[in-house]
Protein backbone atom coordinates (compact mmCIF):
# COMPACT_ATOMS: atom_id res chain seq x y z
CA UNK A 1 0.00 0.00 0.00
CA UNK A 2 1.99 3.17 0.40
CA UNK A 3 2.92 6.43 1.79
CA UNK A 4 6.25 7.96 2.50
CA UNK A 5 9.03 5.50 2.80
CA UNK A 6 12.48 4.30 3.32
CA UNK A 7 14.05 2.62 0.32
CA UNK A 8 16.17 0.20 2.25
CA UNK A 9 16.08 -1.64 5.52
CA UNK A 10 18.42 0.92 7.05
CA UNK A 11 17.66 4.40 8.33
CA UNK A 12 20.42 5.93 6.17
CA UNK A 13 19.29 5.96 2.53
CA UNK A 14 21.68 4.77 -0.13
CA UNK A 15 22.74 7.15 -2.91
CA UNK A 16 20.06 7.41 -5.59
CA UNK A 17 20.67 5.41 -8.75
CA UNK A 18 20.21 7.04 -12.13
CA UNK A 19 19.79 3.88 -14.22
CA UNK A 20 18.35 0.37 -14.05
CA UNK A 21 20.51 -2.66 -13.15
CA UNK A 22 18.90 -4.76 -15.87
CA UNK A 23 20.79 -8.10 -15.46
CA UNK A 24 20.08 -8.15 -11.72
CA UNK A 25 16.41 -7.28 -12.29
CA UNK A 26 16.10 -10.12 -14.80
CA UNK A 27 17.71 -12.56 -12.36
CA UNK A 28 15.30 -11.52 -9.60
CA UNK A 29 12.36 -11.76 -12.01
CA UNK A 30 13.45 -15.26 -13.10
CA UNK A 31 12.89 -16.45 -9.54
CA UNK A 32 9.43 -14.89 -9.66
CA UNK A 33 8.82 -16.71 -12.95
CA UNK A 34 9.59 -20.08 -11.36
CA UNK A 35 7.49 -19.31 -8.29
CA UNK A 36 4.57 -18.12 -10.40
CA UNK A 37 4.74 -21.24 -12.54
CA UNK A 38 4.60 -23.65 -9.61
CA UNK A 39 1.90 -21.66 -7.79
CA UNK A 40 -0.51 -21.52 -10.71
CA UNK A 41 0.24 -24.69 -12.67
CA UNK A 42 -1.23 -26.76 -9.85
CA UNK A 43 -4.58 -25.13 -10.57
CA UNK A 44 -4.35 -25.87 -14.27
CA UNK A 45 -3.50 -29.53 -13.59
CA UNK A 46 -5.99 -30.03 -10.75
CA UNK A 47 -8.14 -32.54 -12.68
CA UNK A 48 -5.01 -34.58 -13.56
CA UNK A 49 -3.73 -34.56 -9.98
CA UNK A 50 -7.17 -35.54 -8.69
CA UNK A 51 -7.33 -38.47 -11.12
CA UNK A 52 -3.79 -39.65 -10.33
CA UNK A 53 -4.48 -39.89 -6.60
CA UNK A 54 -8.16 -40.93 -6.93
CA UNK A 55 -9.54 -37.93 -5.01
CA UNK A 56 -12.24 -35.41 -5.92
CA UNK A 57 -11.25 -32.14 -7.57
CA UNK A 58 -12.28 -30.04 -4.53
CA UNK A 59 -10.13 -32.39 -2.40
CA UNK A 60 -7.24 -32.00 -4.85
CA UNK A 61 -7.61 -28.26 -4.32
CA UNK A 62 -6.02 -28.87 -0.90
CA UNK A 63 -2.70 -29.07 -2.78
CA UNK A 64 -3.21 -25.41 -3.69
CA UNK A 65 -4.11 -24.56 -0.11
CA UNK A 66 -1.08 -26.49 1.23
CA UNK A 67 1.29 -24.45 -0.93
CA UNK A 68 -0.40 -21.25 0.23
CA UNK A 69 -0.12 -22.34 3.86
CA UNK A 70 3.61 -22.93 3.31
CA UNK A 71 3.93 -19.33 2.13
CA UNK A 72 1.99 -18.06 5.14
CA UNK A 73 4.22 -19.97 7.57
CA UNK A 74 7.52 -19.50 5.75
CA UNK A 75 7.31 -15.75 5.09
CA UNK A 76 7.40 -14.50 8.70
CA UNK A 77 9.54 -17.32 10.09
CA UNK A 78 12.27 -17.08 7.45
CA UNK A 79 12.23 -13.27 7.25
CA UNK A 80 12.64 -12.92 11.02
CA UNK A 81 14.99 -15.85 11.64
CA UNK A 82 17.27 -14.87 8.74
CA UNK A 83 17.20 -11.11 9.38
CA UNK A 84 20.97 -10.96 9.88
CA UNK A 85 21.84 -13.07 6.81
CA UNK A 86 23.30 -11.19 3.83
CA UNK A 87 20.45 -10.53 1.39
CA UNK A 88 22.08 -12.05 -1.68
CA UNK A 89 23.06 -15.20 0.21
CA UNK A 90 19.49 -15.49 1.52
CA UNK A 91 18.02 -15.17 -1.97
CA UNK A 92 20.24 -17.99 -3.23
CA UNK A 93 19.42 -20.25 -0.27
CA UNK A 94 15.69 -19.67 -0.75
CA UNK A 95 15.82 -20.70 -4.40
CA UNK A 96 17.80 -23.84 -3.57
CA UNK A 97 15.07 -24.82 -1.10
CA UNK A 98 12.43 -23.97 -3.71
CA UNK A 99 14.00 -26.30 -6.28
CA UNK A 100 14.21 -29.15 -3.77
CA UNK A 101 10.56 -28.73 -2.74
CA UNK A 102 9.36 -28.94 -6.33
CA UNK A 103 11.41 -32.05 -7.00
CA UNK A 104 9.72 -33.61 -3.98
CA UNK A 105 6.33 -32.65 -5.48
CA UNK A 106 7.25 -34.28 -8.78
CA UNK A 107 8.10 -37.61 -7.13
CA UNK A 108 5.39 -37.71 -4.45
CA UNK A 109 4.22 -41.36 -4.15
CA UNK A 110 0.80 -40.56 -2.62
CA UNK A 111 -1.55 -37.67 -2.00
CA UNK A 112 -0.47 -37.11 1.60
CA UNK A 113 3.16 -36.79 0.48
CA UNK A 114 2.08 -34.48 -2.32
CA UNK A 115 0.36 -32.19 0.20
CA UNK A 116 3.51 -32.14 2.36
CA UNK A 117 5.74 -31.42 -0.65
CA UNK A 118 3.52 -28.54 -1.76
CA UNK A 119 3.69 -27.09 1.75
CA UNK A 120 7.52 -27.30 1.70
CA UNK A 121 7.63 -25.75 -1.79
CA UNK A 122 5.68 -22.76 -0.51
CA UNK A 123 7.97 -22.00 2.44
CA UNK A 124 10.55 -19.90 0.48
CA UNK A 125 7.93 -18.06 -1.62
CA UNK A 126 7.09 -15.07 0.59
CA UNK A 127 10.60 -14.51 1.90
CA UNK A 128 12.01 -14.60 -1.65
CA UNK A 129 9.59 -12.00 -2.97
CA UNK A 130 10.05 -9.86 0.13
CA UNK A 131 13.84 -9.76 -0.14
CA UNK A 132 13.75 -9.54 -3.95
CA UNK A 133 11.39 -6.55 -3.77
CA UNK A 134 13.70 -4.74 -1.39
CA UNK A 135 16.66 -5.63 -3.59
CA UNK A 136 14.91 -4.28 -6.69
CA UNK A 137 13.91 -1.07 -4.89
CA UNK A 138 17.51 -0.52 -3.78
CA UNK A 139 18.75 -0.98 -7.36
CA UNK A 140 16.11 1.24 -8.98
CA UNK A 141 16.43 4.91 -10.02
CA UNK A 142 15.00 7.46 -7.58
CA UNK A 143 11.22 7.77 -7.60
CA UNK A 144 10.66 4.43 -9.33
CA UNK A 145 10.45 2.01 -6.41
CA UNK A 146 6.99 0.71 -7.31
CA UNK A 147 8.08 0.06 -10.90
CA UNK A 148 11.06 -1.89 -9.52
CA UNK A 149 8.78 -3.96 -7.31
CA UNK A 150 6.52 -4.50 -10.32
CA UNK A 151 9.56 -5.63 -12.32
CA UNK A 152 10.13 -8.46 -9.84
CA UNK A 153 6.41 -9.28 -9.90
CA UNK A 154 6.57 -9.26 -13.68
CA UNK A 155 8.34 -12.61 -13.48
CA UNK A 156 5.31 -14.02 -11.68
CA UNK A 157 2.94 -12.43 -14.19
CA UNK A 158 4.95 -13.64 -17.18
CA UNK A 159 4.78 -17.13 -15.74
CA UNK A 160 1.07 -17.07 -16.47
CA UNK A 161 1.71 -16.22 -20.12
CA UNK A 162 4.51 -18.70 -20.78
CA UNK A 163 5.38 -20.88 -17.80
CA UNK A 164 1.93 -21.98 -16.66
CA UNK A 165 0.45 -22.72 -20.13
CA UNK A 166 3.64 -24.52 -21.19
CA UNK A 167 3.86 -26.53 -17.97
CA UNK A 168 0.13 -27.29 -18.14
CA UNK A 169 0.47 -28.54 -21.71
CA UNK A 170 3.51 -30.59 -20.72
CA UNK A 171 1.67 -31.99 -17.71
CA UNK A 172 -1.33 -32.98 -19.82
CA UNK A 173 0.84 -34.79 -22.37
CA UNK A 174 3.73 -36.20 -20.32
CA UNK A 175 2.03 -36.46 -16.93
CA UNK A 176 1.51 -33.78 -14.28
CA UNK A 177 4.78 -34.70 -12.54
CA UNK A 178 6.81 -33.37 -15.48
CA UNK A 179 5.50 -29.86 -14.78
CA UNK A 180 7.12 -29.82 -11.34
CA UNK A 181 10.40 -31.14 -12.74
CA UNK A 182 10.45 -28.13 -15.08
CA UNK A 183 9.86 -25.81 -12.12
CA UNK A 184 12.79 -27.38 -10.25
CA UNK A 185 14.99 -26.66 -13.29
CA UNK A 186 13.80 -23.04 -13.26
CA UNK A 187 14.75 -22.79 -9.59
CA UNK A 188 18.23 -24.10 -10.35
CA UNK A 189 18.65 -21.64 -13.23
CA UNK A 190 17.65 -18.81 -10.89
CA UNK A 191 20.35 -19.80 -8.41
CA UNK A 192 22.96 -19.51 -11.17
CA UNK A 193 21.58 -16.14 -12.36
CA UNK A 194 21.50 -14.69 -8.84
CA UNK A 195 25.10 -15.70 -8.19
CA UNK A 196 26.24 -14.28 -11.52
CA UNK A 197 24.31 -11.02 -11.90
CA UNK A 198 23.04 -9.71 -8.55
CA UNK A 199 25.50 -7.40 -6.74
CA UNK A 200 26.19 -7.81 -3.00
CA UNK A 201 23.15 -5.61 -2.07
CA UNK A 202 25.10 -3.75 0.59
CA UNK A 203 22.54 -0.92 0.48
CA UNK A 204 20.12 -3.22 2.33
CA UNK A 205 21.45 -3.35 5.87
CA UNK A 206 20.79 -6.60 7.72
CA UNK A 207 18.73 -6.17 10.89
CA UNK A 208 17.81 -8.67 13.58
CA UNK A 209 14.74 -10.77 14.45
CA UNK A 210 13.45 -8.35 17.10
CA UNK A 211 13.63 -5.37 14.74
CA UNK A 212 11.83 -7.28 12.00
CA UNK A 213 9.14 -8.54 14.38
CA UNK A 214 8.50 -4.91 15.27
CA UNK A 215 6.46 -4.70 12.06
CA UNK A 216 3.75 -6.73 13.79
CA UNK A 217 3.25 -3.91 16.30
CA UNK A 218 2.34 -1.41 13.60
CA UNK A 219 -1.44 -1.09 12.97
CA UNK A 220 -0.96 0.08 9.37
CA UNK A 221 1.13 -3.01 8.58
CA UNK A 222 -1.50 -5.33 10.04
CA UNK A 223 -4.41 -3.56 8.34
CA UNK A 224 -2.64 -3.54 4.98
CA UNK A 225 -1.91 -7.25 5.29
CA UNK A 226 -5.56 -7.91 6.11
CA UNK A 227 -6.64 -6.01 2.99
CA UNK A 228 -4.49 -8.27 0.83
CA UNK A 229 -5.56 -11.45 2.65
CA UNK A 230 -9.23 -10.67 2.06
CA UNK A 231 -9.42 -8.63 -1.12
CA UNK A 232 -7.01 -10.71 -3.20
CA UNK A 233 -8.99 -13.89 -2.49
CA UNK A 234 -11.46 -12.97 -5.21
CA UNK A 235 -9.03 -13.78 -8.00
CA UNK A 236 -8.08 -17.15 -6.53
CA UNK A 237 -11.69 -18.20 -5.93
CA UNK A 238 -12.13 -18.13 -9.71
CA UNK A 239 -8.70 -19.19 -10.92
CA UNK A 240 -8.38 -22.29 -8.76
CA UNK A 241 -11.24 -23.98 -10.62
CA UNK A 242 -10.84 -22.24 -13.96
CA UNK A 243 -9.96 -25.38 -15.96
CA UNK A 244 -13.23 -27.14 -15.17
CA UNK A 245 -15.17 -23.86 -15.51
CA UNK A 246 -13.84 -23.46 -19.04
CA UNK A 247 -14.62 -27.02 -20.10
CA UNK A 248 -17.91 -27.68 -18.27
CA UNK A 249 -19.49 -24.21 -18.28
CA UNK A 250 -17.99 -22.41 -21.29
CA UNK A 251 -17.86 -25.59 -23.39
CA UNK A 252 -14.20 -25.17 -24.28
CA UNK A 253 -12.15 -28.19 -25.36
CA UNK A 254 -9.53 -29.33 -22.85
CA UNK A 255 -6.78 -28.71 -25.41
CA UNK A 256 -7.68 -25.00 -25.54
CA UNK A 257 -7.54 -24.47 -21.78
CA UNK A 258 -3.79 -23.55 -21.86
CA UNK A 259 -4.60 -20.76 -24.33
CA UNK A 260 -7.10 -19.22 -21.94
CA UNK A 261 -4.59 -19.61 -19.11
CA UNK A 262 -2.22 -17.68 -21.34
CA UNK A 263 -4.82 -14.92 -21.68
CA UNK A 264 -5.07 -14.82 -17.91
CA UNK A 265 -1.29 -14.39 -17.83
CA UNK A 266 -1.37 -11.60 -20.42
CA UNK A 267 -3.88 -9.86 -18.18
CA UNK A 268 -1.52 -10.27 -15.23
CA UNK A 269 1.39 -8.78 -17.17
CA UNK A 270 -0.67 -5.78 -18.25
CA UNK A 271 -2.12 -5.33 -14.78
CA UNK A 272 1.29 -5.63 -13.15
CA UNK A 273 2.79 -2.94 -15.39
CA UNK A 274 -0.21 -0.68 -14.96
CA UNK A 275 -0.27 -1.25 -11.20
CA UNK A 276 3.39 -0.26 -10.88
CA UNK A 277 2.84 2.96 -12.84
CA UNK A 278 -0.27 3.84 -10.82
CA UNK A 279 1.44 3.07 -7.50
CA UNK A 280 4.36 5.41 -8.25
CA UNK A 281 1.76 8.16 -8.77
CA UNK A 282 -0.30 7.32 -5.70
CA UNK A 283 -0.23 4.03 -3.83
CA UNK A 284 -3.51 4.25 -1.96
CA UNK A 285 -5.38 5.34 -5.07
CA UNK A 286 -3.91 2.46 -7.08
CA UNK A 287 -5.18 -0.04 -4.49
CA UNK A 288 -8.69 1.42 -4.54
CA UNK A 289 -8.81 1.37 -8.34
CA UNK A 290 -7.53 -2.21 -8.65
CA UNK A 291 -9.82 -3.69 -6.00
CA UNK A 292 -12.88 -1.78 -7.18
CA UNK A 293 -12.27 -3.02 -10.73
CA UNK A 294 -11.90 -6.57 -9.39
CA UNK A 295 -15.39 -6.46 -7.88
CA UNK A 296 -16.91 -5.43 -11.22
CA UNK A 297 -14.93 -7.98 -13.26
CA UNK A 298 -15.75 -10.91 -10.98
CA UNK A 299 -19.46 -10.10 -11.02
CA UNK A 300 -19.29 -9.95 -14.81
CA UNK A 301 -17.48 -13.30 -14.98
CA UNK A 302 -20.58 -15.09 -13.67
CA UNK A 303 -22.30 -14.39 -16.98
CA UNK A 304 -19.16 -14.35 -19.13
CA UNK A 305 -18.22 -17.91 -18.13
CA UNK A 306 -21.06 -19.36 -20.23
CA UNK A 307 -19.43 -18.53 -23.56
CA UNK A 308 -15.90 -19.50 -24.71
CA UNK A 309 -15.05 -16.04 -26.08
CA UNK A 310 -16.40 -14.00 -23.18
CA UNK A 311 -14.89 -16.48 -20.73
CA UNK A 312 -11.48 -15.83 -22.28
CA UNK A 313 -11.95 -12.08 -22.06
CA UNK A 314 -13.15 -12.48 -18.47
CA UNK A 315 -10.07 -14.53 -17.57
CA UNK A 316 -7.83 -11.79 -18.99
CA UNK A 317 -9.61 -9.12 -16.93
CA UNK A 318 -9.55 -11.20 -13.74
CA UNK A 319 -5.78 -11.58 -14.14
CA UNK A 320 -5.31 -7.87 -14.89
CA UNK A 321 -7.23 -6.58 -11.87
CA UNK A 322 -5.56 -9.05 -9.52
CA UNK A 323 -2.03 -8.26 -10.70
CA UNK A 324 -2.66 -4.51 -10.64
CA UNK A 325 -3.27 -4.73 -6.91
CA UNK A 326 0.07 -6.36 -5.98
CA UNK A 327 2.62 -3.53 -6.58
CA UNK A 328 0.59 -1.09 -4.51
CA UNK A 329 0.19 -3.51 -1.62
CA UNK A 330 3.89 -4.40 -1.66
CA UNK A 331 5.06 -0.79 -1.81
CA UNK A 332 2.69 0.38 0.91
CA UNK A 333 3.91 -2.32 3.27
CA UNK A 334 7.52 -1.30 2.68
CA UNK A 335 6.53 2.30 3.40
CA UNK A 336 4.66 1.75 6.67
CA UNK A 337 7.07 -0.82 8.16
CA UNK A 338 9.94 1.58 9.07
CA UNK A 339 13.04 -0.59 9.76
CA UNK A 340 11.16 -3.89 9.54
CA UNK A 341 10.84 -3.83 5.77
CA UNK A 342 12.05 -7.38 5.09
CA UNK A 343 9.39 -8.97 7.27
CA UNK A 344 6.66 -6.62 6.06
CA UNK A 345 7.52 -7.20 2.41
CA UNK A 346 7.60 -10.97 2.95
CA UNK A 347 4.33 -10.90 4.88
CA UNK A 348 2.62 -9.36 1.85
CA UNK A 349 3.00 -12.68 0.08
CA UNK A 350 1.86 -14.54 3.16
CA UNK A 351 -1.27 -12.39 3.10
CA UNK A 352 -1.79 -12.97 -0.62
CA UNK A 353 -1.47 -16.70 -0.08
CA UNK A 354 -3.96 -16.59 2.77
CA UNK A 355 -6.15 -15.08 0.05
CA UNK A 356 -5.10 -17.97 -2.21
CA UNK A 357 -6.02 -20.59 0.39
CA UNK A 358 -9.25 -18.85 1.40
CA UNK A 359 -10.34 -18.30 -2.19
CA UNK A 360 -9.64 -21.92 -3.13
CA UNK A 361 -11.39 -23.21 0.00
CA UNK A 362 -14.48 -21.01 -0.31
CA UNK A 363 -14.71 -21.69 -4.03
CA UNK A 364 -14.55 -25.43 -3.33
CA UNK A 365 -17.26 -25.11 -0.69
CA UNK A 366 -19.82 -23.54 -3.01
CA UNK A 367 -19.00 -26.03 -5.77
CA UNK A 368 -19.32 -28.97 -3.38
CA UNK A 369 -22.64 -27.51 -2.16
CA UNK A 370 -23.98 -27.82 -5.70
CA UNK A 371 -24.02 -24.15 -6.75
CA UNK A 372 -21.92 -24.80 -9.84
CA UNK A 373 -18.62 -23.54 -11.19
CA UNK A 374 -19.75 -19.91 -11.63
CA UNK A 375 -20.51 -19.54 -7.91
CA UNK A 376 -16.84 -18.97 -6.96
CA UNK A 377 -16.93 -15.71 -8.96
CA UNK A 378 -19.73 -14.43 -6.72
CA UNK A 379 -17.73 -15.45 -3.66
CA UNK A 380 -14.71 -13.67 -5.14
CA UNK A 381 -16.65 -10.47 -5.78
CA UNK A 382 -17.75 -10.50 -2.14
CA UNK A 383 -14.15 -10.91 -0.96
CA UNK A 384 -12.93 -8.05 -3.17
CA UNK A 385 -15.75 -5.80 -1.93
CA UNK A 386 -14.82 -6.61 1.66
CA UNK A 387 -11.23 -5.66 0.79
CA UNK A 388 -12.38 -2.26 -0.50
CA UNK A 389 -14.29 -1.60 2.72
CA UNK A 390 -11.35 -2.64 4.89
CA UNK A 391 -8.91 -0.49 2.92
CA UNK A 392 -11.23 2.48 3.34
CA UNK A 393 -10.95 1.96 7.09
CA UNK A 394 -7.16 1.54 6.77
CA UNK A 395 -6.68 4.84 4.93
CA UNK A 396 -9.07 6.66 7.27
CA UNK A 397 -7.13 5.33 10.28
CA UNK A 398 -3.81 6.43 8.76
CA UNK A 399 -5.06 9.95 8.08
CA UNK A 400 -6.49 10.26 11.57
CA UNK A 401 -3.22 9.32 13.21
Amino acid sequence: MTSTATTTASTAPAPARTGWHVPAMLALALGGFGIGTTEFVTMGLLPDIAGAFSVSEPAAGHAVSAYALGVVVGAPVIAAACASVARKRLLVALMVAFAIGNLASAFAPNFATMIAARFISGLPHGAYFGVASLAAASLAPAGQRAKAVAAVMLGLSTANVIGVPAATWLGQHLGWRSAFVVVAVLGTATVVALLRFVPPLTAIVATNPLTELGALRRPQVLLTLAVGAIGFGGMFAVYTYVSTTLTDVAGLGAGLVPLVLMLFGVGMVLGNIGGGILADRGVDRSIFVAMGAMVVVLLGFVAAAHNPITAGIGALLVGATGAALAPGLQTRLMDVAAEAQTLAAALNHAALNIANAAGAWLGGLVIAAGYGYTAPALVGAGLAAAGVLLFTVTVWTARRS
